[in-house]
């Protein structure tokens, strides 16, 4: 899997396939790709799928967090699919449970 995960439009939904360590290396290049695809594709849903993450820092709950307060901006929402349970863990205690869905799939 590429350093900056993998993008896919399905209708009005940008899926994010999340790379194996999601750190400040990472979410530079997954923000400025993820606000592209936002903003030239008039998505109302962003699905960030951690299904292959490892590891992931406070740059992870930026990157999430403030990719939600821009769909929202347009009434989208943020979903977080296949997060393991130490990523759980930290969404939880970064408080994004009340910010953003959490499922295991779709």
């Amino acid at each position: 899997m590429e350093e900056t995960g993998i993008f896919e439009i399905r209708e009005d939904c940008l899926l994010v396939h999340m790379p194996e360590e999601v750190d400040h290396h990472t979410t530079k290049s997954i923000r400025r790709l993820a606000d592209h695809y936002l903003l030239d594709n008039r998505v109302q849903q962003i699905v960030f799928d951690f299904a292959d993450t490892m590891f992931m820092d406070s740059s992870g709950i930026g990157l999430l967090s403030g990719r939600n307060a821009r769909i929202a901006c347009f009434g989208g929402r943020t979903i977080v699919i296949n997060a393991n349970p130490r990523i759980r863990k930290l969404l939880q205690i970064a408080g994004l449970q009340d910010q953003v869905c959490i499922m295991d799939e779709i």
